[in-house]
């Protein structure tokens, strides 16, 4: 069996409304030059809008569509990156924990962040705006220990919690 995700597509909602914003911006950019600038001036401005399109839209897609997790009956394998590629590989007998966390508007959305406590970390990795958090928390309870994670609130926002103890 093997799990594999990428992060949310609520990611993607600035630079979508960015993208938006900057094709409104250009366009007015672009007819307010006065006729004696142009067309030197909506160069200018096109190409500004270019390099702000790149920068604010371009690269957090790439980010997105490159940030994957994968869980597989041995593993959990992360990766990340555009140019340098970042990955981590963690045996689910080094899991200790898993803990996940829902805001209001994760839950109107699917997803979550997971929060996974290793032994050879000695810390805890943390997984944001991982779609479907409740059916992976799940799956991931039962290859690591057998059962079905218990219920509990902590501070206010829905967190799910078990352990192999």
């Amino acid at each position: 069996m093997a799990i594999h995700t990428r992060t949310h597509p609520k990611r993607l909602i600035l630079p979508a409304v960015t993208l938006v914003v900057l094709c409104v911006a250009l366009g007015v950019g672009v007819a307010l030059i006065p006729d004696g600038a142009r067309p030197i001036g909506q160069l200018a401005v096109a190409l500004v809008g270019l390099v702000l399109a790149i920068w604010l839209v371009v690269l957090p897609f790439l980010r997105w569509w490159t940030t994957t997790s994968t869980v597989t009956n041995r593993r959990l394998l992360t990766r990340s990156g555009i140019l340098n590629k970042v990955g981590k590989d963690i045996p689910l007998m080094r899991i200790n924990d898993v803990l996940y966390e829902r805001s209001l508007i994760d839950r109107m959305l699917g997803c979550g962040t997971l929060f996974i406590q290793t032994a050879a970390e000695g810390g805890t990795i943390k997984l944001d705006d991982v779609p479907h958090i409740e059916q992976l928390h799940l799956e991931m309870s039962e290859l690591l220990f057998g059962t079905t994670p218990t219920a509990g609130r902590v501070g206010g926002t829905d967190q799910h919690r078990h352990g192999g103890s």
